[in-house]
């Protein structure tokens, strides 16, 4: 597996601002009259080391403008938080919203950074409660709170993984209602199919904690449902093609690269010509 190696520089992702939003878009700015395609989504939608992702090449496939208002580490919190986001959302033609993980948002049992989901803000007294011998200021991220839970305390950490799926239902309902559910399209972007129930005891692959039955219940909401399951052929691809330095690579490692963007866009973009949009 091959990267572009840049050495002290990086790749210009060219950021702005709608309106009064503290969010820093990924650029280059857009036009943003008429009603675009917008792609509301995570680290895979903003794209970090990868020179075009999906939503840049789904509006090349399409011949259209497509909006990439992706951030970085996104729960659903930040997108209700964001009136720019929702309101260039409702006025799009299609909003495509990449389905993110349930541990990036606030909930009974925790909260989270506002703009920066995932970090983790605070454990309620619930929480406490619950984890009684947990000290919740060693943690700042979600992902380490969680995984140290599960190893911890297993049986717990099983009823908070329920407590947050039924809280990502509910919210992700909410973003398509203030949205608008006939344009919206979500994204399941991964390196595998949503799958059933799965052990409730570990944390378990990206989206995390999200399963088909989740998905079908929002189903009937929206306009559609696009898996786009990255092929193996795409994932033995690695990080060729991204542009970071070195001292970046184990994070890219991390992440999806251009083939696998460009799996995403190939089926994005064949939903959209599908249903003439």
């Amino acid at each position: 597996m091959s990267y572009e190696n840049t050495g002290g520089a990086a790749l210009d992702y060219m950021p702005y601002r709608l309106g009064e939003s503290r969010i820093a878009f990924r650029g280059p700015k857009p036009d943003l009259s008429g009603n675009p395609v917008v792609c509301i989504g995570g680290t895979e939608t903003y794209g970090k080391y990868v020179a075009d992702p999906f939503p840049a090449l789904v509006a090349k496939a399409t011949r259209g403008p497509c909006v990439n208002l992706g951030v970085m580490n996104a729960g659903v919190d930040v997108f209700l938080a964001e009136p720019s986001i929702l309101e260039l959302a409702r006025r799009a033609r299609l909003a495509v919203v990449q389905l993110p993980g349930a541990q990036n948002m606030s909930n009974r049992y925790y909260t989270v950074h506002p703009r920066r989901n995932d970090r983790f803000t605070g454990a309620s007294q619930v929480m406490k409660m619950v984890f009684r011998e947990i000290d919740f200021t060693e943690f700042h991220f979600t992902r380490h709170m969680l995984g140290a839970l599960a190893a911890r305390a297993p049986e717990r950490y099983a009823v908070l993984r329920t407590e947050l799926q039924q809280a990502w239902v509910a919210r992700m309902k909410t973003l398509i209602e203030r949205i608008g559910a006939e344009k919206v399209l979500l994204l399941w972007f991964a390196d595998h199919a949503p799958a059933g129930a799965e052990t409730p005891y570990g944390l378990g692959r990206d989206p995390l904690f999200v399963e088909r039955a989740m998905i079908e219940q929002l189903r009937p909401r929206v306009a559609g449902v696009v898996e786009a399951v990255v092929s193996e052929e795409a994932l033995a691809r690695g990080t060729e093609g991204m542009i970071c330095r070195e001292m970046d690579l184990p994070v890219a490692q991390r992440l999806f690269g251009p083939a696998a963007h460009a799996d995403a866009a190939a089926a994005v973009a064949a939903w959209i010509k599908a249903h003439g949009v």
